[in-house]
């Protein structure tokens, strides 16, 4: 097993320290951790006795023991002849457009199964179950069309959601609400804003759980949430969100299922609620119908 592979497996045994080192490391893996041990705490924002405390759970001896077995890692995939091949095939292979952009497609959700922790899921999963006070989602220039997307969808399977637009700004009186027993849910991808950082500060400050989620890079906010679930968003010519849609569909079934039957009767109260609207606007419809002809 590689090391980013252990590090992956394990993330849910490991502190909130040693999972930021964790996060940097994979983040930018394996140049990360070819950096002194100083270097690689400095971009987690943690120290490096924390770094060497991560090595350790490893199992590896130390920090330079570290580092030998991250090069050995290189020099076996720059050598594989498995790999020479199939860059090869990739560099040489003509192929059909549009199949190629599916297969694009595809491979990013597949690569959740490996930039998602399932410890970091499931965390996020048992926190919004378990009856927060209140869930507030916020995101940035082009993510916040997918926040609206998570709050409208999760809204039908727990009550107390709120998409905010602008937690700091024309929307803080909401966004105060948020304390311990609550979630601030924050996605902020590349070209990250400094509002995403200041927004999961002040939530974490105020007692509240912090979820990130983020690209593979990692936003700045990162360091400030107790969970972090990063998504692989490589695309040409734009950033793909097709992981991110399938992350949120995910988290969202992911809830109701674990609410069980208030999930359920959440569900029920929605739809009955969306029935009585319709009739509403048919009966609205037909009056007015009525009355034009007379």
């Amino acid at each position: 097993m590689t090391i980013d592979d252990e590090i992956f497996a394990r993330m849910g045994e490991l502190s909130p320290a040693e999972k930021k080192v964790a996060r940097a490391l994979l983040s930018t893996y394996p140049s990360a951790g070819l950096d002194s041990a100083a270097s690689l705490a400095k971009s987690a924002g943690t120290s490096t006795p924390t770094v060497l405390r991560l090595v350790s759970r490893l199992g590896i001896g130390s920090y330079p023991d570290f580092q030998k077995r991250l090069r050995e890692e290189i020099t076996h995939h720059m050598n594989s002849p498995v790999s020479r091949t199939e860059q090869r095939r990739l560099e040489h292979e003509q192929s059909d457009l549009f199949q190629d952009a599916i297969a694009g497609k595809i491979a990013l959700v597949e690569a959740l199964a490996t930039s998602v922790p399932p410890s970091e899921f499931d965390n996020a999963v048992q926190v919004l179950a378990s009856k927060p006070k209140q869930v507030t989602i916020s995101g940035g220039y082009f993510s916040r069309y997918f926040a609206m997307l998570l709050a409208a969808q999760l809204d039908q399977a727990i009550p107390n959601v709120d998409y905010i637009q602008e937690p700091l700004g024309h929307d803080i009186g909401k966004f105060l609400r948020v304390s311990t027993g609550g979630v601030a849910i924050i996605l902020d991808f590349r070209r990250y804003e400094l509002a995403a950082k200041q927004v999961a500060e002040v939530a974490r400050g105020q007692g509240a759980t912090v979820i990130v989620i983020t690209d593979q890079g990692l936003s700045p906010a990162a360091e400030a949430a107790h969970i972090v679930l990063p998504v692989v968003v490589d695309g040409i010519p734009f950033d793909s969100v097709v992981g991110l849609v399938v992350l949120l569909e995910a988290l969202v079934e992911g809830v109701l299922l674990a609410t069980g039957e208030r999930g359920i009767a959440r569900m029920k109260q929605w739809e009955n609620s969306v029935d009585i609207a319709r009739a509403y606007r048919t009966s609205v419809s037909t009056d007015s119908t009525s009355t034009s002809t007379d």
